[in-house]
């Protein structure tokens, strides 16, 4: 299961007191699920991370601009093995849906957590790496 935080229409105020209305907040278009099914099936697990039968997950923040883009992609936590890495690369080509503030597209923070299980029977069969 992946989490992101997605608000619509949230009010909130700012530090001047001032009401400010999230029309949108960044998000992949085609859903969380989505997203975490695309990464699970583009990150290839070396052998020793399949010996090890990992269970875990990849907390990951970047921000979404106003294009679209991703950047400043970091690893909160990681797993190890290559596969931190891998993501990384995944999300720098993907586009996610801009966040909207008060009818404006704004840069937002994303915080996103990847669920890692190489379990044999839970990996389908495709090339490895070492």
């Amino acid at each position: 299961m992946m989490f992101a935080w997605t608000i619509n229409a949230q009010e909130t105020k700012d530090p001047q007191n001032m009401k400010v209305v999230t029309d949108q907040e960044a998000h992949y278009p085609a859903g969380d699920e989505a997203l975490s099914k695309l990464i699970q099936k583009k990150v290839i697990y070396s052998e020793t991370a399949i010996n090890k039968e990992l269970d875990g997950s990849v907390m990951i923040s970047f921000d979404v601009l106003a294009d679209s883009t991703l950047s400043g992609i970091k690893i909160i936590s990681g797993i190890g093995y290559g596969i931190d890495q891998q993501i990384m690369e995944i999300l720098k080509g993907i586009k996610f849906a801009p966040a909207v503030m008060m009818g404006v597209i704004i840069k937002r923070n994303v915080l996103i957590t990847i669920p890692i299980r190489t379990s044999k029977t839970m990996i389908e069969k495709k090339p490895t790496q070492n």
